[in-house]
């Protein structure tokens, strides 16, 4: 049994090492040696467009959000913005409809969705009415740079590229250590993902901002979300899935614990599907690259909630076995303690407070488990107000 305990030790050891250091660390080595491998622009490239917001109970924003897209830097006649209410039961509804009659000269239309099934499936829905050529996708929250249209569509330089996804930019990582957090988490995934879609493929997009071709789009399970089911999607179908972080929205992130906390459970909804979505990505010969990113920055971070679990307790059984066991289960033990021990302390210390965040991200991947199994799971989800 000690060489099976062993076995499992590493192997979890060695999931949580290279999804949190080993892969970031090969992929910028990776980055240098094809440093000429380019995502070049077109913006010759001036597409019909449908801009597309869903919202649901979003009277606080939705006011501004329709400002800012309406103000965005692309020909007029070549855009249209559809706003995929989801069963709003505030004054969304009746907020977008007086700025449509106001605004007579903006081509602007309300898409009601009669149930709500969530974010997907308002987009499924809502995306059945669309003419134009591409579809840009953006949250009720998300305040978007005036060229970030131009920008994504520049990006769309060949068939084979189906999806583009722009750069979220936190906007008040200064309000809390929560939000500082969070946006050096984004700062670290962005270098990641601007390599991988550089070389080939990004392995997840971003809601906030993405692009796709009408043609291309896909009518996925309500339960899924577009960040994580798109590119490995279009992959698969011999595209390509990029990233484009001149194409910007700036955004909050949750200040809170308890927002941000929230919001990794629901991204974790149906992670058990992530760690592996189609065998076929297993295809190294034919998906090159890909097959490397996609374990790198998904399969074992998808893994980490169990790999953490398993490793502490195997090195519990293990502990009598050597020093080098004794010390690495001490110092699992005081990262922990460091981790949740800042809720007693209220330490606003930087270290502790990445290993804090880290904790709750573990946390949220088993909440994210637990409510899979229970079938408690759901497509729709309560915004944190912090972030509005």
């Amino acid at each position: 049994m000690e060489t099976l305990y062993k076995i499992i030790f590493y192997i979890s050891g060695f999931i949580i090492v290279w999804a949190m250091v080993g892969y970031p660390l090969s992929l910028k080595y990776i980055g240098k040696l094809l440093k000429n491998r380019n995502n070049y622009k077109n913006f010759n490239h001036i597409p019909t467009v449908t801009l597309m917001v869903v919202a649901h109970n979003e009277e606080k924003v939705i006011l501004e959000k329709l400002n800012n897209i309406t103000e965005l830097n692309y020909p007029q006649h070549k855009i249209e913005f559809l706003i995929a209410s989801d069963n709003s039961t505030d004054k969304t509804n009746e907020i977008v409809k007086r700025f449509i009659k106001d605004n007579k000269n903006i081509n602007i239309r309300l898409y009601e969705v009669k149930a709500r099934k969530g974010k997907t499936n308002a987009q499924n829905e809502a995306q059945k009415t669309v003419t134009t050529e591409f579809m840009v996708m953006t949250d009720a929250n998300s305040i978007m740079d005036k060229n970030s249209i131009k920008e994504l569509m520049a990006s769309f330089t060949s068939e084979n590229i189906a999806y583009v996804s722009g750069r979220l930019s936190i906007v008040n990582q200064e309000s809390s250590d929560v939000s500082s957090a969070e946006a050096s988490y984004w700062d670290s995934d962005l270098a990641i993902r601007e390599i991988e879609g550089r070389i080939q493929s990004i392995t997840a997009g971003n809601g906030a901002i993405y692009a796709c071709r009408t043609k291309d789009y896909y009518d996925f399970d309500p339960i899924q979300c577009h960040d994580s089911a798109m590119p490995p999607l279009y992959v698969l179908q011999g595209k390509r899935a990029i990233a484009n972080h001149d194409a910007i929205a700036y955004e909050k992130a949750g200040e809170v614990i308890e927002d941000e906390f929230g919001r990794k459970v629901r991204m974790n909804r149906i992670i058990l599907k992530h760690i592996l979505p189609d065998y076929r990505i297993l295809n190294v010969f034919k998906y090159k690259w890909f097959t490397y990113f996609y374990f790198g920055h998904r399969t074992c971070r998808y893994l980490l909630w169990i790999s953490h679990l398993l490793i502490f307790a195997t090195n519990a059984l293990l502990i009598q076995d050597s020093l080098f066991f004794k010390v690495l289960f001490v110092g699992q033990g005081i990262f922990y303690l460091l981790g949740f021990g800042k809720v007693i302390t209220k330490t606003n210390n930087k270290y502790i407070t990445l290993i804090y965040y880290y904790c709750v991200t573990l946390l949220a991947q088993w909440v994210g488990v637990y409510n899979i199994l229970t079938g408690k799971a759901k497509p729709f989800w309560e915004k944190a107000e912090s972030t509005r």
